[in-house]
């Protein structure tokens, strides 16, 4: 069994007319957001000593449940996969095992502007990342984030990746736009060059 093969079964076949940069984009970006699902699931359910031992915040002892941190990592790896569609036959036209749409085209603004408003509001990450990194939240107080030394170094190296998931994901929605836009002069129909 190829890549290929495997790719495919996994995520259907890659789209006609996608460049081989935007089948990486699109792969990066589950692979970004996995990082930091990992470290959420080791630090908050598995125990690991990723954080330096402290009082839970006032009203943070709902957001430390374990189904809580499963559910968050499960959503941001669904959301990130995601984003193959952009390059994905399943991106272009709807998959069988949807009812009643399957097999038609999928509305370019259908994908479009979905992607674009979740590249837009993914721009919390690297401003949360700078902020985290200098210790403060959005609103300037303390991060109340407590780690040191190697507990600091692995959590921005699980953390710094999802600062590309945004621009990764605009230049993908660009991308698809582009490719799903074009339209051949009258008379004359687009015809792959060989």
């Amino acid at each position: 069994m190829t890549a290929d093969t495997l790719g495919s079964r996994l995520h259907g076949r890659i789209a006609a007319g996608v460049p081989r940069w935007a089948v990486l984009a699109a792969y990066a970006i589950p692979l970004a957001v996995l990082p930091s699902s990992l470290w959420r699931i080791a630090a908050f359910i598995v125990n690991v000593p990723l954080l330096e031992p402290g009082p839970t915040p006032a009203g943070q002892e709902q957001l430390n449940g374990w189904w809580y941190i499963l559910l968050l990592s499960v959503v941001s790896e669904g959301a990130a996969l995601l984003a193959v569609g952009l390059v994905s036959e399943w991106g272009e036209v709807w998959p069988r095992w949807v009812p009643v749409l399957r097999g038609r085209r999928v509305p370019v603004m259908a994908a479009v502007i979905p992607a674009g408003l979740g590249a837009l509001a993914l721009l919390v990450f690297p401003y949360a990342m700078i902020g985290i990194s200098l210790g403060v939240k959005f609103n300037g107080d303390p991060t109340g984030l407590v780690t040191h030394g190697w507990q600091t170094v692995v959590f921005h190296v699980m953390y710094w990746p999802l600062a590309v998931w945004s621009p990764l994901l605009a230049l993908l929605t660009v991308h698809y736009y582009r490719r799903r836009s074009t339209v051949a002069p009258r008379g004359r129909a687009l015809v792959p060059s060989q």
